[in-house]
């Protein structure tokens, strides 16, 4: 008989607590919200279930969410608040992340900071993570822990932290380096990439390959030429589907953005590359913990000041009452 999903992560939640012991006794753990939000994660996977029924790329976009807030200056839903003049998602950086899916987050922020669930006890940035988890464990990836009780921050990212987050035109070395600096190493990076299996570009994230001669390039120039605005899928044989045929399209020469081209041209991202598309179920593994990594990436400046946005996911509890007084 299988495991249920509840035991399935309590768990993992039991391996993580080994592998990323929290430090305060009163802060984060892997069991916060049980009692003052027992339901907690069933709310969650719902409501991410329903929304991908209506639309699969919702789980794009909750991946793209997570990595671009939590890279830049560790897990605190910035890249949701509105600052007093700007917010991170007006930066280029972060160009195209999903509107839906971000309006995703704060409708189960709703649900279940409502009375009669759990009051506003769960964070945003809790929401998040618990949300990207379980998109991506509609695919049967494995589960992976994330921690609870994380606080939200009062305000965007700095733009010099926001600058850091790795672009579309690295090389595997700048990849690497830049990841490095977060504590990732060369696997985390080949795997992460991998998320690129269910994404989608502008193609102005990919126009540095339209000088190239090769067929694919080609045609990738072709369809950008016939409609500027398209967005092309990042795997061009499943879109819609989290599996390894990422890797396999590398192999063929059918990788769109530079940096995951780039992953075949450094010897050991290579190996990596050539690993996951051989075994998927070493793919799904790896990228659960490599996930877990980076929903444990912390944001120093929330944990200090921050706070549990409790009238919106978009603005900070004081901004909020302020525009509406």
């Amino acid at each position: 008989m299988g495991w249920s999903r509840a035991a399935m992560l309590g768990v993992i939640g039991l391996v993580a607590a080994l592998m990323f012991p929290m430090p305060n006794a009163d802060g984060p753990s892997y069991d916060f919200h049980d009692e003052s939000c027992p339901k907690l994660r069933q709310m969650v996977h719902d409501s991410v279930e329903e929304a991908l029924k209506e639309d699969v790329g919702i789980a794009a976009g909750l991946l793209r969410i997570m990595f671009h807030d939590c890279f830049p200056q560790g897990c605190d839903a910035s890249l949701l608040v509105h600052g007093r003049y700007w917010s991170e998602t007006s930066w280029p950086q972060n160009k195209g992340i999903r509107p839906t899916a971000m309006a995703l987050i704060d409708t189960i922020r709703a649900k279940v900071q409502s009375p009669d669930a759990c009051g506003p006890t769960v964070s945003c940035t809790d929401i998040m993570n618990l949300a990207t988890r379980e998109a991506v464990m509609h695919f049967n990836v494995p589960g992976y822990a994330v921690p609870h009780g994380l606080k939200d921050s009062l305000a965007p990212a700095d733009l010099a932290r926001i600058r850091e987050l790795p672009g579309p035109d690295l090389s595997a070395a700048e990849l690497l380096q830049r990841f490095a600096t977060r504590g990732f190493d060369v696997a985390d990076v080949v795997v992460l990439s991998g998320a690129h299996t269910i994404g989608r570009s502008s193609c102005g994230g990919f126009q540095d390959r339209f000088q190239e001669s090769t067929g694919f390039a080609r045609r990738l120039r072709a369809n950008c030429s016939s409609d500027a605005n398209r967005l092309q899928d990042l795997d061009v044989t499943t879109p819609d589907r989290f599996d390894n045929e990422y890797y396999h399209n590398l192999l063929a020469g059918k990788g769109v953005l530079t940096s995951d081209l780039q992953l075949l041209r450094n010897h050991t991202t290579r190996w990596w590359v050539n690993n996951f598309a051989q075994d998927q179920g070493w793919f799904f593994a790896q990228f659960g913990t490599s996930m877990s990594k980076m929903a444990h990436l912390p944001s120093d400046e929330a944990a200090q000041y921050g706070e549990i946005r409790n009238y919106n996911c978009f603005w900070s509890n004081h901004r909020w009452l302020t525009a509406s007084a």
